[in-house]
């Protein structure tokens, strides 16, 4: 894949984007997807991720690998849209059934307010559990996507367990 600094005509542009997309597609769609839990929304929140890569393009300076680059107008877009949306996101399974395992609640009602925990947090901390959780990205890794400090993210993601666990514990 050339570097975007090298393209000149739309074309290039054209074939570049062809090429990130198939390069990184799935595992963004994967990425969003298990924020929205709808696939209209997720193809929605997609189309622009690409639109904005295909409008800023010429503005990437290559200081970090386009993949990163790539990730982080995909985690603003995806808080973006929760802002917006404050719709439901994916669960934990092991979560709730280690939950439904230590309490006299069925799944379906673990899976419910665990949701409810996860709907109580604050929108980084719900994307950095996402990205630590779900995605098993390193600290390094989601530093790079969303401009924060390790620290930040290791203190928001202790945060968001805690929280969780408070709410369901509080439940019962």
């Amino acid at each position: 894949m050339a570097p975007p600094e090298t393209l000149h005509s739309a074309t290039e542009k054209k074939r570049f984007l062809e090429d990130l997309v198939k390069e990184y597609g799935a595992r963004l769609y994967s990425q969003i997807y298990r924020i929205t839990r709808n696939h209209e929304d997720t193809d929605d929140v997609l189309q622009n991720v690409y639109l904005k890569v295909w409008i800023h393009l010429e503005r990437f300076r290559g200081e970090a690998h386009i993949s990163t680059w790539i990730y982080r107008i995909a985690y603003n877009e995806t808080l973006g849209w929760l802002r917006r949306q404050k719709l439901r996101k994916a669960l934990p399974s092991e979560w709730i059934r280690r939950f439904t395992a230590e309490t006299p609640v069925n799944y379906e009602k673990g899976e419910a307010l665990f949701q409810k925990a996860l709907d109580s947090l604050p929108p980084r901390q719900r994307m950095v559990f996402h990205y630590r959780h779900f995605d098993q990205l390193s600290y390094r890794e989601i530093a790079a996507i969303t401009g924060l400090t390790e620290g930040a993210l290791k203190a928001s993601y202790h945060h968001a367990v805690h929280k969780i666990e408070k709410f369901l514990a509080e439940a019962y």
